[in-house]
């Protein structure tokens, strides 16, 4: 009797123990959840978004997509309330081939009859709305890139036959010579000298869904630019872009204001022209407060844009926004403000107009 109990305590053969084996499934199949959630919570906003396949069969779509031009492609986005995004070449010609219905539980998008014009970005997401506002639930979105490939088009076709890019030297600048086959080696040319151009990766990279990335331009990147694709047959050749070396100050616009005449005669013509002298791709909104306004006396306003060449490759928006009153009148005499406005803030200019 003596003798069982220390039979029960001798060392246990590593077989025997029971505990142990159980403890290493606890761990793992902890860390295992752990990494399942982590997982999850990575891909929330992929969730929303499904391919309808064929026989009715949905998949969760990836993050890239590569087609087949002349496919059709179905997608549905989970939600009452959802926004899409795709390339504003669909937009710009009104493609009947684009289609989106809002359903009761999902949205759902159609395009028929693609073509390698339709490679690109497709997302969607929820909008909470409260009262007149809208805004993006950021937890509730679904993205894909979508390559629709095309023998004779290695690169995605655009409107124009040059483009211009602006080289700011606050920020990249990307010439957007997109494949529509993501294997498809591509490299990027000047014209004048003619040759190569180095993309080492760092100062010059190439993002196939963006294009060449010029990280840190500066004015020497200045030129005419085309890119090469090759893809399992003749090389293709891309649109010419137009690299424009910009640097204009940030800040609110630089903005000034002239009346073709500070007296007017009775039944004359005043106009008042607003300035905004800026960066090419930086949009100027302008606003105007004159005599008149509030007895809602009819004006006319011209609002428009050109691009001026400065020399040494540096280009300039010029921004202008035109008040025209006429058959002058007493009331017209007075004080005409511009408030001009972009990204930066606002600048305010006055100038004041009397009756002769």
């Amino acid at each position: 009797v003596t003798g069982q109990p220390a039979k029960t305590k001798r060392p246990k053969e590593p077989g025997e123990n029971k505990i142990r084996p159980v403890n290493k499934k606890v761990k793992p199949k902890n860390a295992r959840m752990k990494e399942r959630e982590s997982v999850d919570s990575s891909l929330k906003p992929q969730s929303m978004l499904t391919q309808v396949m064929d026989k009715g069969h949905f998949q969760k779509v990836a993050a890239t997509l590569s087609l087949s031009a002349g496919q059709s492609i179905e997608l549905r986005c989970k939600g009452s309330n959802v926004t899409w995004s795709y390339p504003a070449y669909l937009d710009t010609f009104k493609d009947s081939r684009l289609s989106i219905k809002q359903l009761d539980r999902y949205s759902q998008l159609v395009l028929t009859n693609s073509t390698a014009a339709d490679t690109g970005e497709y997302s969607c997401w929820l909008q909470l709305c409260s009262a007149n506002k809208c805004r993006k639930d950021e937890t509730k979105a679904g993205s894909t890139y979508i390559f629709f490939a095309d023998k004779e088009e290695l690169f995605v076709p655009t409107p124009s036959y040059f483009e211009i890019v602006y080289l700011n030297p606050d920020k990249p600048a990307v010439v957007p010579c997109r494949v529509t086959t993501p294997s498809a080696k591509v490299t990027l040319h000047r014209e004048f000298p003619a040759g190569e151009i180095e993309t080492d990766g760092t100062d010059i990279t190439y993002d196939v869904k963006k294009g060449f990335v010029y990280q840190h331009p500066t004015s020497d990147h200045k030129g005419i630019v085309y890119c090469k694709a090759e893809s399992q047959g003749a090389p293709q050749i891309s649109i010419k872009y137009h690299l424009l070396y910009v640097e204009v100050p940030k800040g609110p616009p630089s903005t000034t204001i002239a009346v073709s005449s500070s007296r007017a005669e009775v039944s004359e013509s005043v106009h008042v022209t607003c300035t905004v002298l800026g960066e090419p791709d930086v949009d100027v909104n302008f606003r105007w407060q004159y005599p008149g306004q509030e007895s809602k006396r009819p004006v006319i306003i011209q609002n428009f844009w050109r691009l001026m060449n400065r020399g040494t490759g540096h280009t300039t928006r010029i921004s202008k926004s035109i008040l025209v009153v006429e058959d002058f009148e007493v009331r017209d005499a007075g004080n005409y403000i511009c408030i001009a406005r972009n990204l930066q803030g606002e600048t305010t200019v006055a100038t004041e107009v009397e009756l002769n």
